[in-house]
């Protein structure tokens, strides 16, 4: 391998490393970000809000009580499921103090890729 191919092969592992610590800090406080913004009262209210209107709508429509009841139901466990998986991920480190580590086992696996390239490539 030439010596430009040597030093190419650095500067990429160097841009590389940014991007990832890059990465590895800015995911989790987007995530935590994201997590306030669903777990708000605000959100909260909008959500109740929205499952009235939506509810309002099919009743104005013409559907019966029950339907119109389950298809809100329904409405509404959209908006949960969403909830509990972002929970879960918070529960899985984000916002518990361990907000780097999804961050770092990125980092880990994308280096590890990386290294494997590499050796596969001499």
């Amino acid at each position: 391998m030439s010596h430009n191919g040597k030093m190419d092969k650095e500067m990429d592992a160097e841009n590389i490393k940014e991007i990832l610590s890059v990465v590895s800090t800015e995911i989790p406080s987007m995530i935590k970000s994201i997590l306030s913004s669903v777990f708000s009262e605000e959100a909260g209210r909008n959500m109740g809000k929205a499952a009235a209107a939506y509810y309002s709508e099919l009743k104005n429509g013409g559907l019966p009580d029950a339907v119109a009841v389950k298809l809100t139901e329904e409405y509404m466990r959209t908006f949960t499921s969403l909830g509990d998986m972002l929970r879960n991920m918070g529960r899985s480190g984000f916002g518990h103090g361990h907000g780097d580590d999804i961050g770092n086992q990125i980092k880990e696996r994308i280096q590890q890729k990386i290294k494997e390239k590499e050796e596969d490539q001499e």
